[in-house]
């Protein structure tokens, strides 16, 4: 058996490093986890709530997502960009709760029909936000990101990119292509505005 082969391929005969746990870190660290932990939790649980469509698979995965960023975070703190970091591993956690769900519907137009009927949404509206939904599950996963993380959870495009760990003009650029994008899917007119702000 190759020596270079990683865990997940040896069904775990390999070791690896263990973490060093929290309470052995110095106080700048632990200190920059927690601040980091308080400041990103709830925006992580919101964007893997539209994603998954469920409270308990959202917790799960944004748990997940902070046990691995403790993991390594001492690592991270040298990183250049460390939210990007963190921003790939919940994507990672919520592909492996869909993956986990196997065959759940994806659950972007379930959310949209979820939110219209616990907002007594009209069958016109929750076809349109149906439509939608499935509109934006079809962009590329960074449009989709921008657009969610914009108009889903109002981010300006200056958080949006601090939160993905991009840099502002990338995603202003997201955000165009994306919108011109759901402009061709759903046969619209594609918004002037393309600033990157949100104006509704």
């Amino acid at each position: 058996m190759s020596s270079d082969m990683g865990p997940e391929e040896t069904g775990g005969a390999v070791e690896v490093p263990r973490a060093v746990p929290i309470d052995q870190w110095d106080m700048t660290a632990q200190m920059a986890y927690w601040g980091f932990h308080q400041r990103r939790r709830t925006d992580y649980m919101r964007y893997a709530y539209l994603q998954l469509g469920s409270d308990a698979d959202a917790e799960e995965a944004v748990d997940l997502t902070f046990d691995a960023v403790m993991d390594c975070w001492p690592r991270m703190l040298e990183m250049e960009n460390l939210e990007g970091y963190a921003w790939t591993i919940l994507k990672r956690r919520i592909i492996d709760m869909h993956r986990k769900r196997r065959r759940r519907p994806e659950l972007m137009e379930t959310a949209a029909f979820e939110a219209a009927v616990a907002n007594h949404v009209d069958y016109d509206a929750l076809t349109d936000a149906i439509a939608l939904y499935g509109a934006v599950a079809s962009l590329s996963e960074r449009q989709r990101d921008a657009i969610l993380l914009h108009y889903g959870m109002g981010f300006t495009a200056a958080e949006a990119a601090e939160v993905m760990g991009n840099e502002q003009a990338t995603v202003r650029s997201q955000l165009r292509t994306g919108r011109e994008r759901l402009a061709y899917t759903l046969k619209l007119r594609c918004p002037e505005n393309s600033d990157g702000k949100n104006r509704s």
